[in-house]
């Protein structure tokens, strides 16, 4: 497994929390970056997933 698979995952799930948190304290700049970085650990994560492919297609 590529080491962005598993970066973007952790980014993801701290953009999540810290969006959350914007939300339940009303605080937007918290939930704007917690958004943003939820989506740059999508991809990030794409990322990985597609390195994970070449790396199997050039095993074959």
């Amino acid at each position: 497994m590529d080491r962005n698979r598993v970066e973007g995952a952790a980014k993801q799930v701290k953009g999540s929390v810290r969006e959350t948190l914007g939300k339940v304290t009303g605080n937007r700049t918290t939930q704007a970056k917690g958004a943003a970085e939820k989506l740059t650990g999508k991809v990030q994560s794409k990322v990985g997933q597609f390195a994970d492919a070449v790396r199997a297609r050039v095993k074959r």
